[in-house]
């Protein structure tokens, strides 16, 4: 950490390796750490119509300071905007600014705005410049870093785009003070995944100190920064989901269905919800498999509970499809190999592994269990 409570975290790609800056007044600096990397570039910042209202002016401002012209894209907030239609307009609108292939795409958002900006700038000219600046936990701790970038179709979630490394990521611990608390919380899941992937003192230090991320400081900017170094270091290992990369999809399987069967409704369930009902369910199967003590799911279960976080798929408000109808939206997730059905399952906290070849059978009993028949 600097003298001024700056994180630095290194994603170690060789040549497209780039630099992860975690903390506060960042978002002031932005214009400053962008010329300082990609000199003479021309930009345009992708947001949302709430993001543009805290944020766009600061960015904008700090951008215009360091000599960098910008160009804002504003769109709809929420998940729907992760589509075929915004995408096009995203490509549209960058096209007619005349931005080159030297120039720069910048996220400025959450997930959904950084997912929809990376594949934009990975397709356009066949591959510009791209920044994140994520402005949600989920988005600092997640998305925003390893490159997975795409949109949602009707057939399931992000199945639909390209592996897109930034050249940098500011994530300004300062943006979160504006998220509603659901949101926050939403992001904690992730937080809490890197713990339950590989990393059982982090979730204990979760366990203790939870509610220091959540009112910020030194607390928020550790816990960030934590979990971004997990993150760097499986993407450097495996940058293409071919092997390790996958224990990064802990709940998402479960998660992911989840969401499709809600038709992607916000209002409902949003992401780091449905991950962290994943998660718990990963759990929870893992120990009916016997692969897992019941004590740890029931660990699990009562931190995401403590927290505020759904954890069972009666949490989720709203008629929900029975377990056959689960079951196939968990077939149609991109992690499934020529009809396997692949799980990220554990034998323990901290303790994750790649299960192929999950039973189709045992996991729909499993989630008749769950959903009540």
């Amino acid at each position: 950490m600097t003298a001024d409570g700056i994180e630095t975290v290194k994603v170690a790609l060789g040549e497209r390796g780039y630099d992860i800056l975690i903390g506060s007044g960042l978002l002031d600096r932005a214009g400053a750490e962008l010329s300082a990397r990609l000199p003479g570039v021309r930009a345009a910042i992708v947001t949302d119509e709430n993001l543009a209202t805290h944020h766009l002016g600061r960015l904008t401002s700090s951008l215009t300071a360091a000599g960098v012209k910008a160009t804002p894209i504003v769109l709809p907030p929420g998940e729907k905007t992760k589509s075929f239609a915004a995408l096009q307009d995203v490509v549209d609108k960058v096209l007619e600014a005349r931005l080159e292939r030297g120039d720069v795409v910048i996220a400025l958002g959450g997930g959904v705005i950084g997912d929809l900006s990376g594949f934009a700038a990975g397709i356009v000219r066949r591959g510009m410049n791209f920044v994140q600046i994520p402005t949600s936990l989920l988005a600092q701790v997640d998305s925003s870093v390893g490159g997975k970038t795409g949109i949602n179709t009707a057939r399931g979630k992000n199945l639909v785009g390209v592996f897109m490394q930034p050249r940098l990521v500011l994530a300004d611990t300062d943006v979160l003070d504006t998220l509603p608390e659901r949101e926050f919380r939403a992001g904690y899941a992730e937080v809490a995944k890197y713990g339950l992937i590989d990393r059982p003192e982090f979730f204990a230090w979760l366990e203790k100190n939870w509610r220091e991320v959540f009112s910020g400081g030194p607390a928020r900017t550790y816990a960030i920064a934590e979990s971004c170094r997990a993150k760097a270091d499986v993407v450097a290992r495996d940058e293409f989901e071919t092997g390790d990369r996958a224990l990064l999809n802990l709940g998402h399987t479960f998660g992911h269905a989840l969401e499709a069967a809600t038709r992607y409704d916000g209002t409902r369930l949003v992401h780091g919800e449905g991950v962290a009902i994943g998660m718990a369910l990963a759990h929870r199967f893992s120990a009916r498999m016997n692969l897992a003590s019941p004590d740890d799911a029931v660990r699990v279960e009562r931190h995401l509970a403590t927290v505020g976080l759904p954890w069972r798929i009666s949490d989720i408000p709203g008629e929900m499809p029975d377990a056959d109808g689960l079951l196939a939206y968990i077939a149609q997730d991109k992690k499934v190999s020529r009809g396997a059905l692949t799980f990220i399952l554990t034998h323990g906290v901290g303790k994750s592994f790649i299960a192929k070849d999950v039973p189709a059978s045992e996991v729909l009993s499993f989630l008749k269990e769950q959903s009540g028949g």
